[in-house]
């Protein structure tokens, strides 16, 4: 009943979200034990009975229609995203299993190159649950040197919450935080199998009250481009524009770029920042090895 649990927990986290105005159905009177809307009110929004919806929430009812799932995304209001993993979930349940762990990550020598190629403009290559693959010197100098991290702590999601450094670097944070801590969630719920992912997961739950609360909401996230705002050590002040590119032959793979729009103090201090760079490879991370190491040690626990 694990992943049942996990798709009906997330329609209530949906459902708790929304107020009866929110979801159109009008206001009512009486005071309401929980927050958000009732179950029988998602379900008449839905056009389903109560019963079957209170069915879903409890995960005892795991193979809706289409045309349900479609109805029930409506009525919570769930973006492309929150849809797009309510059915990652859904096909998770029990009977419907994606089974094995998922395969090792590599960087193709090409990739590698191409962050080098771009030279002055901070680039990354992130895999699976946010794993840093790869970098180029600018993305070390601007973040960290991931390569120097043990091979556990190559992880984006896991220094951006964690380490003092990251909460220092980005001036939103917050904000910027709780999107990684999303964009987690919607990783497991496509790799459920995943024990590094669930690993990490109870990792950052012990460490950070903030991602605790977070994760209780089940909010998912992603944003493939925005800004963000820094306050670097050694140049000070930036905003820099991101672009997150996913790789059509590894859809678990993504480029990451970072740019100042040109003329600005943000790309003189860009510039700054490369005058510290020493000319070198792009900083291929041994992921591949450290998720060998990391299923010999689960097998030999076994």
């Amino acid at each position: 009943m694990g992943q049942s649990a996990e798709f009906g927990k997330f329609l209530k986290a949906m459902r708790s979200r929304l107020s009866p105005e929110d979801a159109g159905s009008g206001p009512t009177s009486g005071a309401r034990r929980v927050p958000g809307l009732r179950r029988e009110e998602v379900a008449r929004l839905a056009g389903v009975s109560t019963d079957y919806y209170v069915r879903l929430e409890q995960g005892r009812n795991i193979h809706p229609s289409r045309t349900v799932l479609e109805a029930v995304s409506r009525a919570l209001r769930l973006d492309s995203t929150e849809h797009a993993h309510m059915l990652n979930l859904l096909e998770n349940c029990a009977g419907n299993p994606r089974v094995g762990a998922p395969a090792a990550q590599g960087v193709r020598p090409a990739l590698s190159h191409l962050l080098e190629a771009v030279g002055d403009v901070p680039a990354m290559l992130l895999g699976r649950r946010s794993d840093v693959l790869a970098t180029n010197r600018m993305a070390r100098l601007l973040f960290a040197d991931f390569a120097a991290l043990p091979a556990a702590e190559r992880n984006f999601t896991r220094w951006l919450i964690l380490d003092p450094a990251a909460r220092g670097l980005f001036r939103d944070w917050k904000t910027v935080a709780a999107e990684a801590a999303g964009a987690l969630r919607l990783d497991v719920g496509r790799h459920p199998n995943d024990a590094q992912a669930n690993q990490l997961v109870g990792e950052l739950a012990v460490h950070s009250e903030h991602f605790r609360q977070w994760w209780a909401g089940h909010r998912v996230a992603t944003r493939s481009a925005g800004t963000v705002r820094l306050h670097h050590p050694a140049v000070g002040d930036l905003e820099l524009n991101f672009e997150t590119l996913a790789l059509p032959d590894d859809p678990d793979q993504t480029l990451r770029f970072y740019s100042a729009r040109p003329g600005t103090p943000s790309s003189d201090a860009l510039a700054l920042l490369a005058l510290n760079a020493v000319p070198g490879h792009a900083g291929t991370l041994d992921v591949e090895a450290a998720d060998s190491s990391t299923n010999a040690d689960q097998a030999g626990a076994n």
